[in-house]
């Protein structure tokens, strides 16, 4: 499992930053160190890299003409508006002070034994305003124990967990017996392309997951994401 790892105090941290700070500047400005954003990283047939925002604002970078990943991914980011008008089709320009991928995989379907599958150990959910399902992800702040015994562990998520309700998607751990360790947090975002249509509507997409507090779970605002 690739983690993006932070200290506990960090995590604090960056679970202040709002989102709403990618509109304001001056905020950049004495938060550098922080992500203001999370986006997708895309790249056209023309190979011009750009970030997908939201389900509809898209940023042009102007400092950054290659994609630095191979592929479609999710990141963080920290970004200053310009005033200079972005080029048709993009909705804003960019400056990208830093960029760092995070772990971006497709969501998996329901096993017959989810347990033996994917694993049944514990995991948890920081609140955070990355925690967001947007343009076709559902992308996460996870917390858990890792590097007792240096396993590789392996996070999934799991569509078709309710034959009755297809937007309900469940979080599996799979700590391969590394159950010890320190206290880490990690960023990773799943892709939704499994689940039906919505058909243009916003639906409530229900995670679930096993925490060291018992069964949880939150709703989150759902959308397909129209390519």
């Amino acid at each position: 499992m690739k983690l993006w790892k932070s200290g506990l105090a960090a995590v604090v941290v960056t679970a202040m930053v709002s989102s709403c700070d990618l509109l304001d500047n001056d905020k950049n400005v004495y938060y550098p160190q922080y992500p203001n954003a999370v986006v997708t990283v895309k790249t056209t047939p023309e190979n011009t890299v750009y970030y997908q925002l939201d389900d509809s604002t898209t940023l042009i970078p102007t400092n950054i003409t290659k994609n630095p990943y191979k592929g479609e991914c999710r990141a963080l980011v920290n970004v200053k508006i310009l005033d200079e008008e972005a080029a048709a089709p993009y909705d804003k320009s960019v400056y990208v002070n830093w960029i760092d991928s995070i772990l971006t995989k497709p969501a998996v379907l329901s096993a017959e034994d989810n347990d033996k599958a994917y694993g049944s150990d514990e995991i948890d959910i920081l609140s955070d305003w990355v925690n967001v399902a947007e343009d076709g992800y559902l992308t996460l702040h996870v917390v858990g124990n890792f590097g007792a015994s240096g396993k590789v562990h392996t996070i999934n998520l799991l569509t078709g967990v309710n034959p009755e309700d297809p937007y309900e998607v469940e979080l599996r751990h799979d700590a391969k017996g590394d159950i010890g360790g320190h206290l880490y947090g990690a960023y990773v975002a799943f892709r939704l392309s499994g689940l039906p249509d919505s058909e243009g509507k916003t639906v409530n997409l229900t995670l679930k997951w096993k925490s060291p507090m018992g069964e949880r779970s939150q709703v989150f605002k759902y959308k397909t994401r129209k390519d």
